[in-house]
């Protein structure tokens, strides 16, 4: 499912998290040893409206924040005419429109960034950009110093069945080499399908296993890959070295698709319990000691659409970077 998808059936669904005496106790449990992350990034698509009304002052709150990453999302001025399409259906339902570089041109916003000492390691884009324009993403590399050019999700219709997954890794090595000779990355990031056993075997790791560890990299989000009944640890280990990227929230309670999550009312459904990090259920002290252990190199806080980002990105920042 491409994001437009996506964005269109969960736009009504929000995020929040509850503060009680269960979360103080796992904070006091985990703060003793949490290995500070810095830098610290933040997904874009946590604050859109931010952006949207006040951009230059938004990028200047996440700096004043202290986030020193930042991983966009598209559509961009370029991406594919579906996308824009996608993009444009949903616009009304989320009450924004902004994305990409919110109709600022490369140089502009090189500039407000380098002002702010903010970074862009990666942006989130489509399948079909990916496929048909990837060489578009050759100038954000020259002028924001872009690295990987991330897809957040497989369009539904092409992860029906295991044969899909087995295709998609074709698409993905295919991507990964286009990728290589811009002299940029291409990473994978998992909304928590494809985790379940099916047959025998389970089609995220059939498809990444036949993906070329040398132009095929991984963004895990660890919220959805815990409502997918994956092990986050697990999957740092097993696939050491390839998750470059990694997506950081909580989860409260701690909770699993209703199915195998492989379609968006599932993902809705789990909407209520994404949460600030240190909030919730989820071993974060644990998975961030992993994942650097075992390559990790760009760690951003996505809290989609959260409420009062102004207060919750801000708690997530300051959990996450304690020494």
């Amino acid at each position: 499912m491409n994001r437009g998808t996506f964005l269109r059936k969960t736009a009504l669904a929000s995020a929040f998290g509850l503060v009680g005496a269960d979360r103080l106790w796992a904070q006091w449990m985990n703060t003793e040893t949490m290995e500070k992350i810095a830098p610290l990034g933040i997904q874009l698509f946590s604050l859109p409206k931010v952006l949207e009304q006040d951009f230059e002052g938004g990028i200047a709150l996440l700096a004043e924040m202290g986030y020193t990453e930042l991983e966009l999302f598209g559509p961009f001025s370029f991406s594919a005419d579906s996308a824009k399409a996608d993009w444009k259906n949903v616009a009304p339902l989320l009450g924004f429109s902004g994305s990409g570089l919110f109709g600022r041109s490369p140089e502009g916003v090189g500039a407000l960034l380098a002002e702010h000492g903010l970074t862009v390691p990666s942006v989130h884009t489509d399948l079909d950009t990916l496929e048909h324009h990837i060489e578009a993403f050759a100038s954000l590399k020259s002028v924001l110093g872009v690295e990987y050019i991330t897809l957040p999700a497989i369009p539904d219709s092409r992860r029906k069945t295991l044969d899909d997954y087995k295709k998609m890794a074709d698409t993905f090595n295919n991507i990964g080499s286009k990728a290589r000779e811009f002299g940029l990355k291409f990473a994978y990031h998992n909304h928590g399908y494809g985790l379940q056993e099916t047959k025998g075997v389970t089609p995220f790791e059939v498809m990444i296993d036949a993906t070329d560890p040398e132009t095929v990299f991984l963004e895990m989000d660890v919220f959805w890959t815990v409502a997918g009944r994956a092990d986050p640890v697990a999957y740092l280990k097993k696939y050491s070295g390839r998750y470059h990227l990694m997506h950081l929230k909580d989860m409260k309670p701690k909770v699993h698709f209703s199915g195998d999550g492989s379609d968006a009312a599932q993902w809705m459904q789990l909407f209520p319990n994404m949460t600030t990090a240190g909030d919730g259920a989820l071993d974060l002290k644990g998975i961030i000691t992993t994942a650097h252990a075992h390559g990790a190199k760009h760690f951003f806080v996505e809290q989609d659409l959260v409420e009062d980002p102004k207060t919750a990105l801000k708690k997530s920042f300051d959990y996450l970077t304690r020494a």
